[in-house]
């Protein structure tokens, strides 16, 4: 790391996986086929979409609970699998119930882990520029860790922190603190990378990392000192196309930005990253 962050002028790069790195849309997308299939058979084929929507969207906020170190993870699945079962007209799930309807789950989302294209071409500029790379998620330690070594992104981009490591996870600031901990860069010398406005945005903030969220271009790049190239305004236009219900973002804000950060890595304008005040 002390070699890399010389190469780099101390500046690193801290990614999310989940709709940053890896597809995760489309992964779950896999994984609820077959939930619909063995267990939602007579839905109508229109409502079919309805169940990723209703399954990402979590409108009781289980996940974030567990987030928030307030319930555990088979809990929080369990869960959201009865309310996605009482709103679509699937079966209730008891204890046994809900481990047979998890390993279908779960076979169908890992047979569906796929990098976005863009994600390898950013990460090997990056890496190949000296910049310290490596992940923080909301997710665990260990299933993350397993997520990347699939896409083929964990040799260079290193699972730091999840939220078994204190916990909780994003927003909370100590997250970012740790994971620069870990990556070996000042938090003002340190980028983000995620895709939830509400999440991630606000939780670097905190502590003065500076975040590059939402889709590819001017945002991006004025983060990496190099201009807003004649899109003046557009983070209050980002803002307002966040706007919608809490916990929730638009289609538009999910992707991040690794092809902007590619374009940053040749030219190197990490140097000039500011905080996000």
């Amino acid at each position: 790391m002390a070699d890399e962050a010389d190469r780099s002028g101390g500046v690193g790069v801290l990614f999310d996986i989940d709709d940053t790195l890896v597809d995760t849309k489309a992964a779950f997308g896999h994984a609820l086929h077959a939930v619909m299939n063995e267990y939602l058979p007579g839905l109508q084929a229109e409502r079919r979409a309805e169940v990723l929507h209703h399954w990402r969207r979590d409108p009781t906020g289980y996940y974030r609970a567990y987030t928030r170190g307030e319930i555990g993870y088979r809990a929080q699945r369990m869960a959201r699998a009865n309310e996605l079962h009482v709103v679509f007209g699937g079966p209730e799930l008891d204890e046994d119930g809900y481990d047979a309807w998890n390993v279908l789950f779960e076979v169908g989302f890992r047979s569906g882990w796929r990098a976005h294209p863009d994600a390898a071409p950013a990460v090997r500029a990056l890496h190949a520029a000296g910049y310290p790379l490596g992940a923080l998620s909301n997710a665990s330690v260990e299933y993350q860790t397993l997520k990347l070594e699939a896409v083929g992104l964990s040799e260079h981009v290193p699972m730091l922190v999840g939220v078994d490591t204190l916990g909780v996870g994003k927003p909370d600031p100590r997250v970012f603190v740790e994971a620069c901990r870990r990556l070996g860069t000042a938090m003002d010398r340190t980028a983000y990378v995620g895709d939830e406005l509400d999440i991630d945005a606000r939780g670097e903030r905190g502590r003065s990392a500076r975040s590059l969220v939402g889709p590819p271009g001017a945002e991006a790049d004025r983060a990496l000192g190099r201009g807003d190239r004649g899109r003046r305004g557009y983070r209050d236009r980002l803002a307002s196309r966040a706007s919608g219900p809490a916990g929730t973002t638009r289609p538009g804000l999910k992707r991040a930005a690794p092809g902007a950060l590619r374009r940053a890595a040749r030219g190197s304008a990490f140097g000039r990253a500011r905080p996000l005040r």
